[in-house]
């Protein structure tokens, strides 16, 4: 057994066997079932089974790499993107070298559609896709688990809770990471902090950043990031399809002090963000780190300025920003119809208007506070004010 085994992707050898076991995967063909035909899964599902299962067949024939999956996803992946927003743009890929592989850290709201954007804007852009972090509390399914490692996801042990068993599993993260970079000639992508952002706040955990150095500690940590190439993403949705769940959430949290996850909720929230309506999506690559702090905590710092700068902020902001009570005056944050056309505004204030309106009064504040954050931390990074 290979050191990484317990978490490394698929390898190329492996599709086929992979592709045959989902192939004939009951769980897998049932979920397939409901998300394709959901008005006749309930009644006729056991009928439906064989003949998803053999569509299922001629449409992974072939496919024997990585690479030629990824090939055949991406018209799906396109026309999700046509359905689901008003567009995908990104910016700083001038900054990306194809000849070098990259750690991409970036801001994390999306289970799934956060590295799909990422991907897809490398992929449209000629550079190869990277590995995919994913932790393993949303691999609790077999199937769900054969589907994210055939995409090249690897495995982030969230769910230990010995101290021993911890390190020893950053330990192996690490070392994966470094190889995977320095000697795999793979580019990765993680996220800047365990778990989504639900309140907006996007912010790096120094953890994370003394991570990737953990099995390299011999070496000064500010070579070790240098090697590595950190690019920073940020990663912007105008709207969130899981917005009035996070609202929920932190007003269950705010009001009781926990907050429990229902059975199937990580799926329903990955189902939700997949096919939910973002409005416009934005994914700006940061030039590489360059001459790293050998300080976790201040070089968190510096990448936090750099993506929380690159946010692309839509109307939506400004309008929840507006009708903030945490808003700061000293910021001098403008108006929304100071920057934005009438017809664009207006277009805005409709959406966000019917997302109020969906919303209990009560977690009112905790959807303002997801568009709002952004607004307030960008424009202390242009007032120069700590974060």
């Amino acid at each position: 057994m290979g050191t990484f085994d317990a978490i490394r992707p698929y390898a190329d050898s492996e599709v086929s066997a992979v592709l045959a076991r989902l192939c004939n995967d009951t769980e897998f063909l049932d979920t397939l079932t409901r998300f394709r035909l959901p008005k006749l899964a309930g009644l006729f599902g056991w009928a439906l089974r064989p003949l998803v299962a053999r569509r299922l067949r001629r449409e992974v024939q072939g496919i024997d790499s990585v690479a030629k999956l990824q090939a055949r996803i991406e018209p799906y992946v396109d026309r999700t993107i046509e359905r689901a927003t008003d567009g995908i743009s990104y910016s700083g890929l001038e900054h990306l070298h194809k000849g070098r592989r990259h750690l991409y850290l970036a801001n994390h709201r999306d289970i799934v559609m956060d590295p799909a954007f990422v991907n897809y804007a490398l992929y449209h852009a000629g550079h190869r896709t990277p590995r995919i972090a994913i932790g393993d509390n949303l691999l609790q399914r077999p199937f769900v688990s054969d589907l994210m490692r055939l995409n090249k996801s690897f495995i982030v042990h969230r769910s230990l809770t010995g101290r021993r068993e911890k390190l020893a599993a950053f330990q192996l993260l690490s070392a994966y990471i470094n190889q995977s970079i320095l000697q795999d000639d793979e580019s990765i992508w993680i996220a800047q902090a365990e778990g989504r952002a639900k309140d907006g706040d996007d912010r790096t955990d120094s953890a994370i950043l003394k991570m990737f150095h953990m099995s390299r500690k011999d070496e000064a940590f500010g070579q070790v990031i240098d090697e590595l190439s950190l690019v920073p993403v940020s990663i912007s949705y105008e709207y969130d399809p899981c917005d009035l769940d996070k609202a929920r959430e932190l007003y269950t949290r705010a009001t009781t002090g926990s907050y429990t996850k229902a059975p199937g909720e990580d799926d329903r929230s990955i189902a939700k963000g997949i096919t939910g309506y973002k409005g416009r999506v934005h994914i700006a690559f940061a030039a590489p780190v360059r001459g790293a702090s050998d300080d976790a905590k201040q070089l968190a710092q510096e990448i936090d300025k750099c993506i929380l700068g690159n946010y692309r902020l839509f109307p939506v902001h400004y309008l929840a920003y507006a009708m903030w009570e945490g808003r700061e005056p000293e910021l001098a944050v403008p108006a929304a119809n100071e920057l934005f056309g009438a017809e664009e505004l207006a277009r805005a204030q409709a959406e966000w208007d019917r997302r109020l309106t969906a919303c209990p009064a009560e977690h009112r504040p905790w959807l303002v506070v997801q568009y709002a954050t952004p607004v307030r931390n960008q424009y202390r990074i242009r007032n120069a004010r700590p974060l």
